[in-house]
Parts: C-alpha cells; structure tokens; sequence
C-alpha cells in the first residue's frame, strides 16, 4: 500500500534545518581547545603562589588574514582584566602565560580577532617584494591607521595621524614607514576589536600556599609520647618530641584525632570486640561525656596546651595537622542531640558502621541526606572554624568519600573565604574517579596507590599518570608509604632494605610524602596476621612505648633525605617527573628538574630488597640538557660520591644490604661551569 510521505522540503522542514543566528555572523575567529581546563571548566585548575599558568588555544579563521588573540586574566576580587598578547605556535595553536601571586582564585579567558591592519601588512610586504604597485595599498592603510588614530588618545593619536598623512603621500618613504616595527607597536597597542571572539568560559585558577606542593609529613599519635611506658601522653610530652621530628626534616606534623574518646562498644587492643576496663579505645571513635569534635581527650591536656603545642611547633619549623573524622560514637553529643542527623534502623536505633563482615559499632556515620542537611552542615562547618580559629591551617580528612561531594566543595570554598592558606589532605583509598573527584571540589592534597605499587611498570604508569596527563591539573599526590591502616606486604618481608627504598621512591617521587612512625624509622613490620595489612599490636588500640634512640633506626637516613628534598629545587614540584629506560625490571630510574634547569636530580633504586640488582640506565640528555659528548658529574647525594658519567648509557650496581638507592644532583658545564672544578 503506498503511503504519503511527508514532505519536510517546505517552510516547517526548513526552519527545523536552519541553525539558531549568531550574534554576528561577521565574527570569523573560532577560539577551541582551551587548556588547561577540568571538565569543560567545571572545576578549577590548582597552582600555588608563584607559580606560572600556561595557557594554549587553537585559534585559526577562514581564508589567509591574520588573527590578534589575548589572554586576559584578573583575581577573583577584582574586576578589570590584564590582558597579554598570545603567540602563534605551530598548527594554529596559540600560547601565553601569566603567574600567580597571591591565594585565592583567579580566573583567565581568551579572545581573537582577524586583525585587518596585519593582514593588509604581510600583503603589503609581499607586494613590495614583487615589486608591485602598491599605491591604492597605502590608501588603505592609511585608512586603517586614521581609524586605529580614533581609537587612541593623546600623543599617540597624533603619532598616528602622522603615519596616515604619510601613507597617503604614496612614496617610497611611505611604503617602507609601513612596515615600521614602531607603527606596528601602536597598532597593536589600538586595535580594532569590533568583531572580537571572547572565549565562552572564565576559567578558575585555585592559588593556595606553597606547603600544597611541597610537604614532608610525619604521624604521631600523641598519646604514644610519654616518656615512661604505659603512661597516657600528652601535648606536653609531644613538645619534648618536637626536636626529634624536626631533626628528621619534616615540616608538617600530623596528629589523629584529638577529641574525647566514647566507652560504648570501645574496641580492645587489636581491635578486639570487648575492650578491658583500662582499654584506651581508638583515637578516631569520637565522642563522650567530655565533648565532641570540638573539645580534646581530658589525658592530652586543655585547649591552652595545645595552643602552645602549635606555637612550639611553629618555633620548631614545624605545622600542626589535624585530623577530622567526620563520625560519632554512641556517646557523642550529637547522637543525643541531632539524632536526626544519623540514619535509623526499623527499630528506631541508630545505625551503626559496617563493612561487611566488619561491624564498627563504636562509630555512627552521619547521614548526609537527613532532612535537616542545612543545620548539618553549618555545624560541620563550625567544627573546622573552630580549629582555624586556634590556629590550625592543615586538615587531613578521614574517608571523605564516605560523606556527600557538595558538602566537601561547599564547606572547604566556605573556609578558604575567611582562611585561604588552610590546606585539605584527603584520606581516600577508593576508586579513582571517587578519588579525584574530590580532588577537583577542594582538596588541596590526595592520597595515592603509591604503597601497593612497587614494580618498575606499576611505578611509571601510575606517576606518569598522576604527573603528566591531565590529573595534574587537580590533583596533588602526597605518597606514604605506611600508615597506621597500611603495612604492606613489600615492608612486612623487605627488612631495612625495603622501607629505605620505599622512603626513597615516596620523597622524590613526590613533592609531597608523609610517614607514620615512629613504626617507619624503626622499621616496624609485623602484621596482625597471615595476608593482613594491620599491623600487630596495632597504635590505633593502644599506647605504645617507643625506643627512638634505638642504633638500627632509620631517623639518620630520613633527615639526610629531606635535607636533599630541601636543598633540591628539583624535587620540590612533580610536573617535571620523567622515568628513564633501564634495562633490569628491578632497577627504576627517574629525574627531574627546576623550572629554570638550576637543579636536576636522577634517582636510582633497587626495587628487589634481597639482592644486588644491576644494569645500564639510559638517560633522556637533551632533556635534562647535557652534551652527549661532553662528561658530566654525577654526585650521589646519599654517600656523597662521585662518579663521571658519559653519553646516554651508564652502567649501576645497587646492593640493597648497603644502599638500595641512589639520588644523583647532574653537575654539568652547561648549567656551572665551577663544578668542572670536581674533576680536578
């Protein structure tokens, strides 16, 4: 049976075919591409203070005419924009940079234009080449000069008049005053922008202070610092431990939870379900009598000790974290209080934590889809002013991607409008897309799947990715190689040789690294059991008594280590972290290098800690700019040994028993020639 088809070849067809008008059809420039950029400018990219934004667009126009782009850029607080000249590249790509000096946000855009007066002089200039008539050319730029005159003010607009009045002489004076690099200057300084494409997007650079790229971190339960055995510690004794962490070289010290501690269903040691009556519990199951995440423990002493604590700190160059777990016992305030804000069960009781087959009944996690979200989250966010206001500014933040993600975004904008240079760790060891999420709404460091990499492919996939694809526009790893919830198989079975190598791979990997010891420095590698992760007697349960001065520590290894990390400029941002090819799978061989090329650093280690591992490294010379056929010095920072290297290929031997690493500083004639002076 024959049907009418419908016939969309008329008015209504053609109207649905037709694309919506632009503006102005006359604008021809298409601005794309612009980078960087986080989810088609949903989210900001991160810097700190100092550093510089580089800023690439693919800008190009039908036809052959010449294109004028800006970048333009401004603080968040003011409103009028700097503007920049971009440069063409190659394959119409355009580029441009300016720095940040100040936190807070800053924002960026691009605009492009067909510039007409420097198109009409590269035609201008091929005609003369050609040795063409030119004199309706000078007309008309004359023209385009008189117009440019209009657009200017005071003597330049009758410098520019000038140039007209001499282009309309059409003489040989003219022609060659046409392309004058000081007519091109005023013209660029007035151009004709009546037909500008302006980017679609302001796009938001997060500047935060410089320690949110560069940080060394120590963990330290303060309970754990009393002088005698099986006495609870306190701020107090944690000042007498303050020279001991710094003699180390960190900069940061972490301490877990502070607050009180609930008795209902407090755990034992090793977890165990029943505590014992003398059982101090676990730091982070907050919540009892004495108060909640806004008061402290009774036995570590009074809000007045820990105030001094971070001035002590301070004087030692030291900053204080502070841990914040977003959770409750059934003893805190708030389960009295705002039982509104936890989730139910069919009973009426509160919810308690689980992950399956583990039952947490000591911990409520906060609902955050509770009808009464909004008074939730003031006093969430009241919490964190609270320790702003005592002089806190590092925060790690205990499974935040167990709590909603407009939360974190909202309430960690909300803090940095009254503290912009506090800082936010996250604490997430979830799947990546939950990790970086978080990343993108605030946080201005990550934790990372550093400690279960340890092969020399894992290692270079992982980091190449963190540090040069686009996740290093948002996303900061800070690498530990241990924490109090992570003894990995590589430190239970490594000995020595291993929590040297893993400390090496984690301080110059990242800028950023941290340690929970002193279990680290004191190699500490017995698990609860068989496949477990959990250390034995673990200090989340107990107090445990320290032997610092013990001869076999590692404190000496790791100040020498930070003392390079400081002394390094190399070592203190990630964007420049290039591996090296090695022809031994156990061997990982790495580099970076300043901005200014001033300092360059190879690292060398040993990922087998049993045996003596060996083989050729092939560094990447023009990268790290050495002449292939000059020597250069190789100056092994750990020993302070020297060695002269030649070309790309260099042979290496690491004894783990001895040094499982190696951190080479390249001294070459091209970047001092003093240090020709080690050959002598």
């Amino acid at each position: 049976m024959n049907r009418k088809r419908k016939n969309n070849t008329g008015s209504e067809g053609a109207r649905r075919r037709v694309p919506p008008m632009i503006a102005d059809g006359r604008q021809r420039v298409v601005i794309d591409a612009v980078r960087p950029i986080v989810d088609g400018g949903r989210f900001a990219i991160k810097r700190v203070e100092g550093e510089r934004v580089v800023v690439e667009a693919d800008i190009f126009a039908d036809g052959h005419d010449e294109l004028s782009a800006l970048l333009l850029y401004r603080r968040g607080t003011i409103e009028s924009w700097v503007e920049l000249p971009m440069q063409p590249t190659v394959n119409d790509l355009w580029r441009a940079e300016f720095k940040v000096t100040e936190l807070g946000d800053y924002y960026y855009t691009v605009q492009a234009w067909v510039d007409r007066f420097k198109s009409w002089r590269q035609g201008h200039s091929k005609k003369l080449a050609a040795e063409q008539d030119v004199s309706v050319d000078l007309l008309i730029g004359a023209e385009l000069v008189a117009l440019a005159a209009k657009r200017a003010d005071g003597n330049d607009r009758k410098v520019l008049e000038r140039f007209a009045a001499t282009l309309r002489e059409k003489s040989k004076e003219s022609s060659q005053l046409a392309l004058s690099d000081e007519l091109a200057k005023l013209m660029n300084s007035y151009p004709d922008r009546s037909r500008v494409a302006i980017y679609d997007q302001e796009l938001r650079v997060s500047v935060e202070r410089k320690k949110a790229r560069f940080s060394a971190w120590y963990e330290m339960f303060p309970r754990s610092c009393a002088l005698t055995a099986g006495a609870h510690g306190s701020f107090k004794d944690c000042i007498d431990r303050l020279p001991y962490v710094a003699s180390m070289g960190f900069d940061v010290l972490y301490l877990p939870p502070i607050h009180p501690i609930g008795q209902a269903y407090r755990k034992g040691e090793n977890n165990a379900l029943t505590a014992n009556p003398d059982d101090v519990g676990s730091p982070w199951a907050i919540g009892s009598v004495e108060g909640g995440h806004k008061a402290i423990h009774p036995e570590l002493g009074t809000l007045a000790d820990f105030k001094l604590l971070i001035q002590k700190a301070a004087a030692h160059g030291l900053e204080i974290a502070l841990d914040i777990a977003f959770q409750c016992t059934p003893d805190h305030p708030y389960a009295k209080e705002h039982p509104e804000w936890f989730r139910k069960r069919p009973d009426g009781t509160i919810q308690y934590a689980e992950n399956p087959p583990k039952k947490y009944q000591d911990i409520y996690p906060i609902d955050f889809e509770s009808d009464d979200w909004e008074s939730l989250w003031q006093e969430l966010k009241s919490v964190l002013t609270f320790w702003c206001e005592q002089g806190v500014r590092i925060f790690r933040v205990d499974n935040p991607h167990t709590k909603a993600f407009p939360f974190w975004e909202w309430v960690i904008g909300e803090i940095k409008k009254d503290y912009p240079d506090a800082l936010f760790l996250a604490e997430a060891f979830t799947r990546p897309k939950v990790m970086y999420r978080l990343a993108k709404i605030g946080f201005s460091q990550s934790y990372t799947y550093f400690a279960w990499r340890n092969t020399q492919w894992e290692l270079t996939e992982y980091l190449t990715e963190l540090t040069q694809t686009e996740v290093k526009e948002f996303f900061r790893p800070n690498l530990w190689p241990n924490t109090p919830d992570i003894l990995t198989e590589t430190l239970q079975f490594g000995g020595r040789p291993a929590f040297m190598a893993r400390l090496v791979l984690a301080a110059t990997l990242g800028a950023n690294y941290g340690i929970y010891g002193p279990a680290y420095e004191l190699c500490e590698n017995i698990a609860r059991e068989p496949g477990s992760e959990e250390y034995l007697n673990s200090e989340k349960y107990e107090i445990k008594h320290w032997d610092r001065d013990r001869a076999d520590s590692l404190k000496e290894f790791i100040a020498r280590v930070n003392r390079i990390r400081r002394e390094s400029a190399a070592l203190q941002s990630d964007g420049s972290l290039r591996f090296h090819p090695v022809d031994n799978a156990e061997l990982l061989c790495f580099s970076k290098q300043s901005d200014d090329l001033t300092s360059a650093i190879v690292v060398v280690v040993n990922l087998d800690p049993h045996h003596s591992q060996s083989g050729w490294v092939e560094l990447d010379t023009e990268l790290l700019g050495l002449e292939s056929r000059q020597p250069y010095q190789m100056h092994e920072l750990l020993t302070d040994a020297r060695y002269l290297w030649h070309g790309a290929k260099n042979f290496v031997q690491l004894d783990p028993q001895s040094m499982p690493a190696q951190i080479f500083r390249v001294r070459h004639k091209l970047r001092r020639e003093q240090d020709f002076d080690y050959f002598l």
